[in-house]
């Protein structure tokens, strides 16, 4: 049987945007934004919904790993090989 397939992604998050967006790779990391305030959490929650939401998932299956109050973060997506993430996220 083979492992489940997980992917790890380098975020950089603008948190409070005006609309939720992807900006696209840059230098390594997804640059996206949220509309949400980075505010007990809000933000990180916000980035889970909207990248599962994107990437065809249930937002379990994304979550913040690391960086949870810093605009750099790391994530882990389960369900989807790296190389299947960044094909949806045109990267």
């Amino acid at each position: 049987m083979s492992a489940a397939k997980r992917a790890t992604l380098f975020v950089r998050l603008q948190p409070k945007a005006s609309r939720s967006e992807i900006i696209g790779f840059k230098e390594g990391a997804l640059h996206l934004k949220v509309t949400a305030p980075p505010v007990e959490g809000a933000a990180n929650r916000a980035l889970e919904s909207f990248l599962a939401g994107v990437l065809g998932l249930r937002k379990s299956q994304v979550s913040v790993v690391q960086g949870h109050k810093s605009r750099e973060k790391v994530l882990e997506i389960i369900g989807l090989s790296e190389d299947e993430v960044r094909g949806k996220l045109g990267g």
